[in-house]
């Protein structure tokens, strides 16, 4: 049974608080599991939420401040001491790669596992070995490069019983219209697309720090689960926008405009102990499912129509 849900295992920006680990976000995907910029603590996060390094097969960073990278180090380390037996594909900004190669080896420790780099120079798709999706970067607005991701399942055909019933097609000739998408019944060429519908891919967006810019709808655009940065209230919007953040309304509208169906609220300041502003502010311009992350959190993918 396929499994696809987002686990969170950090939402503090910046600093950890008592209550708040740095960064951290595992999608698992049926078969994968993608993490998001491991901030310090990931490793004992995971532990916490029953995660393993064997469940990883990519890890994506979205730029290199500390808060979202610093436990890129444990990590790595973990993979191999584990001996994850299949590779792991790493994705970053390339500007960056003197601080991945910095926290790749950060101490001595004995290599078993296959780590792939896989640096990132321009937005667009991704390199995904052996993925059942489409991976995209997409240029993000921070004062050091940042690039959010993209997850795009392919479309797929979902067969109507009622049609099928009602042309008499049954059993094997069902299975060799799939094969072939069309069969000859009672002297006529049915096709696939008439006893058919297109079911469409689950979309995942991942928006962390950044300002408002043209790559936070985009990677938006359709998201049945939107990840993103809300870093600070509208009362600070100012301070947002020359740090490279968002506000949560500025989230918020960002996902109503590209028809998010789930948004999920993370990365905020020390500043705000409590979350409730963020929730009343957000649900001011969303009115779809709306999630103020907190650690440990389980997060379903909404099921496809």
């Amino acid at each position: 049974m396929s499994q696809r849900e987002l686990v969170v295992l950090g939402t503090a920006s910046q600093v950890p608080t008592r209550h708040r680990n740095h960064n951290g976000y595992l999608l698992r995907w049926d078969g994968e599991g993608l993490l998001f910029d491991p901030g310090e603590g990931t490793q004992r996060q995971m532990l916490h939420a029953g995660v393993s390094a064997t469940q990883l097969t990519r890890i994506a960073v979205t730029h290199f401040h500390g808060d979202h990278s610093l436990g890129l180090a444990g990590v790595i380390q973990r993979i191999n001491l584990d001996r994850v037996p299949h590779p792991v594909d790493a994705y970053y900004p390339a500007s960056g790669q003197v601080f991945f190669d910095r926290l790749r080896q950060a101490t001595a420790f004995h290599e078993t596992a296959e780590l792939r780099p896989h640096p990132i120079t321009e937005p667009g798709p991704l390199e995904a070995p052996g993925a059942p999706f489409e991976l995209a970067a997409v240029r993000l607005s921070h004062p050091v490069d940042s690039f959010g991701y993209r997850l795009t399942e392919p479309d797929s055909t979902r067969l109507l019983p009622a049609r099928l019933a009602e042309l008499g097609l049954r059993g094997p000739a069902v299975g060799e219209l799939q094969r072939e998408g069309r069969i000859e019944l009672d002297g006529r060429t049915v096709t696939l697309a008439e006893v058919s519908e297109v079911r469409r891919g689950q979309r995942f967006a991942f928006v962390m720090d950044t300002r408002l810019c043209p790559g936070v709808g985009e990677l938006a655009e359709g998201a049945d689960l939107l990840v993103a940065e809300a870093t600070f209230l509208e009362g600070e919007r100012q301070l947002a926008e020359d740090h490279g953040h968002l506000t949560a309304a500025q989230a918020a509208q960002a996902a109503a405009e590209a028809g998010v169906r789930t948004l999920v609220l993370t990365h905020f300041s020390q500043r705000y102990p409590d979350l409730t502003g963020h929730l009343a502010e957000a649900r001011k311009y969303f009115d779809g499912e709306l999630v103020v992350a907190e650690d440990l959190a389980r997060i379903p993918v909404p099921p496809r129509n």
